[in-house]
């Protein structure tokens, strides 16, 4: 397979008053041999575009694309051996299943017998053999998908790109195709940049994930240190369903010991040494799973709040509160039985907190 590296690469378009708008700014990124990147964000952050521009579909306006060390400046699309598949499969509709995949290979002239293998193939490894001589009217969504990952299969190119290729399909088949994707990257140790706005795909596919916002990416990373190590504050709120709780105020030492000290009240002890945050605005970020049912046996830390409403996912529940005017979310069993209304105790554990500061949103490392 390949590697790919941007270096400082930069894409423009003109706004409707001719105004310059950055699509994506000053892309640092590299891609391993065989990697599987996911590339995750809001709509209009990039993505595609970045995707495109490693196609030759678009050009940058500055900087370096490479492909296995060598720039791609100059190469037309047709010569970059990247394979990329949509968000619509956008499949030849008088065409046959096998038709549909082996068009690539038919345009380039391959043997009929190399057609074939490669095609019977990715046919195999998609479990898509029964289905070869039908039409796409005759096939599901999901059908049709693998036919059109089947179709970039047959080629063998250096790099897949993927754009958002799960968003038209109702969740199973999501799961399902998902799944089949990350096989796929398996046994073919294929190099692949996966674009999608579902940060849950993004963790469950990606080897390392890069998070982008406004053009730019905030963060590349494993998808658990990630989720546990944002860098910023954006990071910490993409990443994670539901969102990470956030608590404006400050930290302040009283009688010897930190405290954070926050709206409504909010003053929870810090367990030395704490964050390096004294004398400065902090934004507390706490996930869901870090703010448990308060026990008299268990340290202080106890939150007095009103339960505003459960939300049952089956296997737990979400716990919605409120103290005053700020809102947060907890996790808890799915046997979790309260009324609206209703005032609970919780434990916020800073043990697993996070600051972030609250000027510019990058996180207060912990001393």
């Amino acid at each position: 397979m390949a590697r790919v590296e941007f270096e400082n690469v930069a894409k423009d378009f003109a706004g409707p008053r001719r105004e310059r708008i950055g699509a994506v700014r000053d892309l640092n990124l590299k891609v391993a041999d065989g990697e599987l990147l996911v590339i995750v964000g809001p709509s209009g952050c990039g993505k595609t575009t970045t995707l495109r521009l490693l196609a030759g579909l678009e050009t940058p306006d500055r900087g370096v694309i490479r492909l296995d060390g060598a720039s791609l400046e100059g190469v037309p699309p047709k010569d970059r051996d990247v394979a990329m598949m949509f968000q619509h499969h956008a499949l030849l509709p008088h065409f046959t299943v096998f038709k549909n995949m082996a068009f690539g290979l038919m345009l380039r002239k391959y043997p009929r017998a190399e057609i074939t293998a490669r095609t019977q193939k990715a046919a195999e490894m998609l479990h898509l053999t029964g289905l070869l001589e039908r039409k796409p009217e005759e096939l599901s969504g999901g059908e049709c998908q693998r036919v059109a990952l089947g179709r970039a299969l047959v080629r063998q190119p250096k790099v897949f790109l993927l754009d958002e290729p799960l968003s038209n399909l109702d969740a199973p088949m999501r799961l399902e195709l998902r799944s089949e994707i990350a096989a796929v990257c398996r046994r073919t140790r294929a190099t692949m940049i996966y674009v999608t706005h579902d940060q849950a795909e993004a963790l469950a596919l990606a080897d390392r994930v890069a998070v982008m916002r406004d053009g730019a990416v905030e963060q590349v990373a494993a998808p658990l240190e990630v989720y546990q190590r944002p860098a910023n504050r954006f990071v910490a709120g993409f990443i994670g369903a539901p969102p990470m709780n956030f608590f404006a105020g400050s930290v302040a030492r009283q009688n010897g010991a930190l405290l954070f000290r926050g709206e409504e009240d909010l003053a929870i002890p810090l367990e030395s040494p704490g964050a390096d945050c004294m004398g400065k605005a902090v934004i507390l970020g706490l996930r869901a799973e870090h703010i448990a049912p308060w026990d008299a046996h268990e340290p202080a830390c106890r939150v007095e709040a009103v339960l505003e409403r459960v939300e049952t996912t089956g296997s737990e529940s979400l716990v919605y509160l409120s103290r005053g005017k700020i809102g947060f979310v907890a996790r808890a069993p799915a046997a979790f039985s309260a009324g609206a209304g209703q005032s609970v105790a919780v434990r916020f554990q800073m043990e697993e907190a996070h600051f972030f500061d609250a000027a510019t949103g990058a996180v207060v490392p912990r001393r």
